[in-house]
């Protein structure tokens, strides 16, 4: 089977869905390439992180080691974080790629609109996705959009059936776009659990590289430092001491850029902070697995990333945020949640779990590694997203 990907905004240093479905779907044995925007007119709040310098090196670097192609298409801009292609270089580039199954990232874009809009022409079936939530949707102008999807796009969606996966666990669609979840599949997110795993044998040694004490209790923070994932949260946090002298001492590793004047702030109370921190710039996404297995807790200082899967699947208990879906997340005694936008809260949550008891913290990174081999563990699933596209072919063969 050939899958084509269309994603708006992909890195391919990054971990986001694609880059990690596109590899396993390939393991599996298909043909998959990604159609997305160029980087050139992307803003720099997304670009910062990675870089875009050589991309064209990375994105071959990352076909030679995934299997995958990436083809780039020139925008008009970025809007209101979505991407505007110029919609002929964008259909040629598509058509061209001869997709069984085109896999349309996000069924409230512009792309795909456009693509639900004119899937009645194209010699292929289409599949969306969702990865929207309701506390996520900002936009002053939400209100009117919804009506109008709902009044001129979901009954296209109904009418030709086009199906449409849920990635996390929300009525969203439903309620604000008015397509019933009988009409949807549920696949969660998740990660590669092969490569992201526990490796206590290595987390002496991964420490004495970095300069960190062996004994320590190590939190760490990997991901953008800006104002959505609460870079000056996270450092006004720990810029005043967390240790108590009668307990373990508290360390940091913070992992990512921070670019701009709000990073430079960052930057500034990270240096100045009474804690040990040891800072790092952004990592490949592969990467990572070695300094998760090497630290104690995770925290997400706001908006909570993919990159909670990657340290849960390293047996690393989270501290984050308390909010709809942190609230489910944390009912496995794998994670804790702290009062959003409380720097006191945060501070007390994390003193509080670093004098736990030894056995009793362990069951928190035992019930960490459980809960995603159980629910997200993104083999198994990557499989299920491909058995969508395939009964998705079959469907549409035996209706045109």
């Amino acid at each position: 089977m050939k899958i084509v990907h269309l994603e708006d905004f992909i890195h391919p240093d990054a971990g986001y869905q694609v880059n990690l479905l596109g590899r396993l779907q390939v393991l599996q044995g298909h043909e998959v390439q990604v159609v997305t925007a160029e980087l050139d007119k992307i803003p720099s709040e997304l670009t910062d992180f990675f870089g875009r310098d050589d991309i064209i090196g990375r994105d071959q670097r990352f076909e030679n080691e995934t299997g995958v192609k990436i083809h780039r298409v020139p925008l008009f801009g970025f809007y209101s974080g979505r991407a505007i292609f110029r919609p002929f270089r964008l259909l040629r580039q598509v058509i061209s790629t001869k997709p069984d199954v085109l896999f349309v990232h996000g069924e409230d874009t512009l792309t795909g609109i456009v693509f639900i809009l004119i899937s009645r022409w194209l010699p292929f079936p289409i599949v969306l996705d969702c990865h929207m939530l309701e506390m996520a949707s900002k936009n002053k102008y939400r209100e009117y959009f919804r009506w109008i999807y709902k009044r001129f796009i979901t009954p296209i969606i109904l009418k030709r059936k086009i199906p449409l996966i849920r990635v996390v666990d929300s009525d969203f669609v439903q309620k604000c776009l008015g397509i019933p979840l009988s009409h949807t599949d549920l696949l969660s997110f998740g990660t590669d659990t092969d490569h992201f795993k526990p490796d206590p044998e290595k987390k002496a040694s991964l420490r004495k590289e970095l300069g960190l004490d062996p004994n320590a209790f190590l939190v760490v923070y990997a991901g953008k430092l800006d104002e959505h994932k609460g870079g000056k949260f996270l450092s006004s946090a720990i810029s005043r001491s967390l240790n108590d002298p009668s307990n373990r001492p508290i360390e940091f590793l913070v992992i990512g850029n921070a670019v701009g004047e709000y990073g430079e702030t960052v930057e500034s109370e990270l240096a100045g902070s009474q804690n040990k921190i040891v800072r790092l710039p952004t990592q490949r996404y592969f990467d990572l697995a070695r300094f998760y297995q090497m630290a104690d807790l995770s925290v997400f200082p706001k908006q909570c990333s993919m990159s909670f899967f990657e340290a849960q699947s390293c047996g690393l208990p989270i501290l984050f945020e308390e909010n709809e879906i942190n609230s489910q997340r944390a009912e496995y005694k794998s994670a804790v949640t702290f009062e959003p936008e409380s720097i006191e809260d945060f501070r007390a949550k994390l003193i509080e779990l670093s004098k736990l008891p030894p056995d009793e913290y362990a069951e928190y990174g035992k019930n960490a590694r459980k809960h995603v081999l159980e629910k997200y563990d993104f083999v198994p699933i990557a499989k299920q997203f491909t058995e969508v596209l395939a009964r998705t072919i079959k469907q549409w063969k035996t209706h045109s």
